[in-house]
């Protein structure tokens, strides 16, 4: 390890304003057993850390903590029990907190391989986006050629991807999205629907008469009604978030809570639809080998989609690390599209 090395990462003591992020510099830290330090070369703002200043993330750890979802980079160092051979390799870690930082320790069994040939922001773009986005079409929705499906914010992080697995899989997709975004919706071979229109479901029922085989709304709120009665039988709905409820004040568990038991009270119905709230972390506490296992096997799906054409990575900006509150009001302004990408 080169001695010259410091840590630079980026604390956020509470609840604040981008600008009151705090750059700390200390000591290159060292791995543990099991463990591995990962030399940050991206990381990216995701909407959970947006969240977070705000004090408003499910499950966020007491303040002040360093955020970061998710990160890419090379291994410097490994831990004992873990293979030397290892340094050197260009790996993904999802951490959930964390990842602003120049150098993180990682479980290896948390890293997931990037093929040569893949950008380090190119692979940082695809990370939480990408895995949510696979997971919630292969392993809840179970999206396969012939189906009509609706993408929710459609030009989004998760949302892009999702449109462009499903058309990989041979879906039809419907996409919200505000009506800046539709001619590059349309070159895709989208449906795009203005989500401000006055009676958004109709618009959609317009559009697919017999109901559609999956929704996958990031929105929450009162539309997650919409988005339930536009299922045909057989249908499944994927909620993912609650983006409406953003600013509210209160308690920031309600509005998950109030989602949870509309989707247990629906799938308790006899009507053949289904309803899923997605979670990337559902599992995790439970069967970590199994969780681990999942993430490797789908996030390695989402690189070889990648490296096949069948997805793009979408980087709306870069920004060095210590630019994180211009980072983070720019990902906040809504005016982007893809990913917002921090390099050290």
């Amino acid at each position: 390890m080169n001695s010259t090395e410091e840590l630079v990462e980026v604390v956020l003591p509470g609840k604040v304003e981008p600008e009151g992020l705090r750059i700390r510099h200390g000591a290159v830290p060292a791995p543990g057993p099991g463990q591995v330090v990962i030399r940050m070369e991206a990381t990216g703002v995701s909407f959970a850390e947006q969240q977070m200043r705000r004090g408003r993330y499910y499950d966020q750890p007491p303040f002040p903590f360093v955020p970061g979802y998710d990160l890419v980079g090379t291994v410097l160092s490994t831990g004992g029990g873990v293979e030397p051979g290892l340094a050197g390799t260009r790996v993904a870690a999802l951490v959930k907190v964390g990842g602003w930082a120049s150098h993180v320790v990682v479980d290896a069994a948390d890293m997931v391989p990037v093929p040569d040939g893949i950008a380090a922001a190119e692979a940082e773009a695809l990370v939480v986006n990408g895995i949510t986005a696979w997971q919630m079409l292969h392993r809840k929705a179970r999206v396969r050629a012939g189906h009509t499906v609706v993408v929710h914010g459609a030009n989004g992080g998760v949302g892009s991807i999702l449109v462009q697995l499903a058309q990989a899989a041979g879906a039809q997709v419907i996409g919200t999205a505000s009506t800046r975004h539709h001619d590059s919706l349309r070159e895709r071979g989208v449906a795009p629907v203005d989500y401000r229109t006055h009676d958004l479901a109709a618009r959609i029922r317009e559009l697919a008469p017999d109901g559609v085989d999956a929704v996958f709304d990031h929105v929450g709120g009162r539309g997650i009604v919409d988005s339930w009665r536009l299922l045909a039988p057989g249908g499944t709905l994927v909620s993912y978030g609650s983006a409406s409820t953003r600013d509210d004040e209160g308690s920031k568990q309600w509005p998950v809570l109030k989602l949870l038991g509309r989707v247990w009270l629906w799938n308790a119905l006899p009507n053949r639809r289904s309803a899923y709230f997605f979670n990337v972390w559902a599992g995790r506490a439970l069967a970590k080998t199994r969780f681990r296992a999942r993430l490797r096997t789908d996030l390695t799906q989402v690189f070889a989609a990648l490296q096949r054409g069948e997805i793009t990575a979408q980087i709306a900006a870069q920004l060095p690390l210590t630019r994180v509150a211009e980072a983070l009001r720019l990902a906040e302004s809504g005016t982007t599209a893809g990913k917002i990408v921090l390099n050290p």
